[in-house]
């Protein structure tokens, strides 16, 4: 069993010492290959942990939503990007809003949005705009480097606006086919006098691959804590992991069945591609193998030993980024035990 002090379950419980020493690993592997970070904050939305990657050396912080933008400039961070299409009378009033209080970039991948952009900034604070370019995840993004150059064109003929370069998602399975893509993008930009100053990549499996030609910024998010998903894709291992679930047993119904008190709620229902909805430690031949909201249910057919009714077990998530935006607050720890209890401070900021 842990060593950590008990709490109400079910509980967030963060390793301090592990979420260091991934900071640390990820900033020494960029500096290494040069290139810039810039975190993506979604992961633990906690200020604290967006000041830390800071002073460990990163040059910014990403934010998927304005809400998040918003929470984290008040706690003192000055240089957020927001890579995603901001669209709407109100959300445009709240971005120049924060572009007056902090240094605010964006991404556009279509006309209406760009338009909006130049409508709400001005030529004497432009608003720095990527585009964004679909290299293979089937998300948002132009289609090809010749749609990614009209879009910067757009961008760049709009006097409240700067074009700032190229931003990507890429799927984790596709990286050579992202990095070509982008190379060509990036040239058929500067064919046409219109340089991209900042080709900005994303997704923690991805940073730790042969380091790309064209990439100048990296934006994980997931590294700071690590999951079973990044265990799965062989970049961390579960000593890595530093947030952990807590749960009870509060049923044992047939011997090989134990029943949790963390559900949907607590745990999250993605699988990415796994099977079960998370890694028990102490058990690690349990399998969660369904949620409802209030309830887990563990097959124990396969282990050797069994929790009992009351028993506490620790569960790393399947993906800890969602686990996050469950919980009001987190319990941090250090050498196994806690020592305060945190405010998730941009909990449920969707908009």
């Amino acid at each position: 069993m842990s060593k950590i002090l008990s709490c109400p379950t079910p509980a967030v419980v963060i390793d301090l010492d592990r979420v260091t020493a991934n900071i640390a690993k990820a900033q020494a592997h960029a500096d290494t290959h040069g290139m810039r970070l810039r975190p993506h904050i979604k992961t633990h939305k906690l200020p604290r942990f967006a000041k830390a990657q800071m002073e460990a050396g990163a040059i910014g912080i990403t934010c998927q939503k304005l809400g998040e933008a918003e929470v984290m400039a008040d706690a003192g961070l000055t240089d957020i990007f927001l890579p995603y299409n901001i669209m709407g009378a109100d959300k445009l009033a709240r971005l120049k809003a924060l572009a007056e209080r902090v240094q605010m970039s964006v991404t556009a991948d279509n006309a209406p949005t760009v338009d909006g952009y130049a409508a709400t900034f001005s030529k004497n604070a432009p608003l720095t705009v990527l585009v964004e370019c679909d290299t293979g995840m089937g998300r948002c993004g132009v289609q090809t480097p010749a749609e990614a150059l009209e879009m910067a064109k757009h961008i760049a003929a709009a006097p409240g606006l700067t074009f700032g370069g190229l931003m990507t998602y890429p799927d984790t399975n596709r990286h050579a086919e992202a990095e070509r893509w982008l190379a060509d993008a990036v040239q058929v930009l500067a064919d046409a006098g219109l340089p991209a100053e900042t080709v900005s990549s994303g997704g923690t499996p991805g940073m730790w691959h042969t380091p790309s030609s064209v990439v100048t910024e990296y934006r994980p998010g997931t590294y700071i804590y690590f999951d079973r998903s990044q265990v799965a894709a062989g970049v961390a291992t579960y000593a890595d992991c530093a947030l952990v679930v807590r749960t009870t047993v509060i049923s044992r119904p047939t011997p090989d069945r134990a029943i949790i008190d963390a559900g949907s709620k607590a745990l999250t229902s993605d699988l990415l591609g796994l099977e079960g909805y998370g890694y028990v430690l102490t058990y690690p031949e349990a399998a969660i193998t369904a949620l409802s909201e209030e309830h887990g249910i563990v097959d124990l057919s396969k282990c050797d030993t069994r929790p009992e009714i009351g028993d506490v077990i620790e569960i790393i998530p399947n993906h800890a980024c969602p686990v996050s935006n469950l919980y009001d607050f987190v319990y941090l720890s250090t050498g196994g035990r806690i020592i305060e209890t945190v405010p998730v401070a941009a909990r449920g900021e969707l908009t």
